[in-house]
């Protein structure tokens, strides 16, 4: 399908490009993360956890926007019927849940842990770290059903 029409490029493109950019926040956040399990100081941690929305993060939800114009745009090769397809979306629901409901809230309290005390515990950095790779773990999963395209 790639190469037939120019607007599937440009799905297919914007695709590739939003994914790469939220493993990259991703990758971010859990270097983040480790920074506090590592003990960083006050200031290490002021900068890598301000008291902000993370609408970096949220650029997953991208992700099953062009996903999906691209299935129904496309031919019967990148149709909603087949087994990869399907594996994608279920894992971006599950990674998106996964962030909403877990990584994204710990964030905060580890932002706001940081603002009110200065510095966040190891064991808090260890549990960002942990959800962070939870959503890494399901990323991959869709990643090689992506490539593999059983």
């Amino acid at each position: 399908m790639i190469g037939v029409t120019v607007g599937y490029d440009l799905l297919f493109l914007i695709h590739v490009v939003v994914a790469v950019a939220s493993l990259t926040v991703l990758v971010v956040m859990r270097s983040s993360a480790m920074a506090i399990v590592r003990g960083a100081d006050s200031s290490t941690q002021r900068t890598r956890f301000p008291r902000r929305r993370n609408w970096a993060a949220r650029l997953v939800h991208i992700l099953p926007l062009t996903g999906l114009a691209m299935s129904l745009s496309g031919t019967s090769d990148v149709s909603l019927t087949r087994p990869w397809i399907i594996v994608g979306i279920l894992c971006y629901l599950a990674a998106a849940g996964h962030l909403e409901a877990r990584t994204l809230p710990l964030e905060r309290v580890v932002a706001e842990v940081i603002d009110h005390d200065g510095v966040a515990s190891p064991e808090r950095g260890r549990q960002l770290v942990r959800s962070v790779d939870t959503l890494l773990a399901i990323i991959a999963v869709a990643l090689l059903a992506m490539l593999i395209q059983f």
